[in-house]
């Protein structure tokens, strides 16, 4: 997997992912709600701390600088 998720787009994915985790646990939703709340949560936070995002492949964008996509 190269790095297709890079510069300020990583921790910003880890912050939404945290954020997204707690209230999927702790905001009170309904059952499907927070189901869906933390799998996105768990998703934005592995993707922002392994750098790599499937949906990017297939659509074709990268945000990773020249230097660090060559990282495998």
């Amino acid at each position: 997997m190269t790095c297709n998720v890079g510069g300020i787009e990583r921790p910003i994915r880890i912050g939404a992912g945290v954020l997204a985790m707690m209230a999927g646990l702790f905001a009170g939703l309904s059952g499907a709600m927070s189901g869906i709340v933390l799998a996105t949560g768990v998703i934005l936070l592995l993707t922002g701390a392994v750098g790599y995002c499937p949906l990017f492949t297939l659509l074709g964008i990268n945000t990773c600088s020249p230097v660090s996509s060559s990282k495998k």
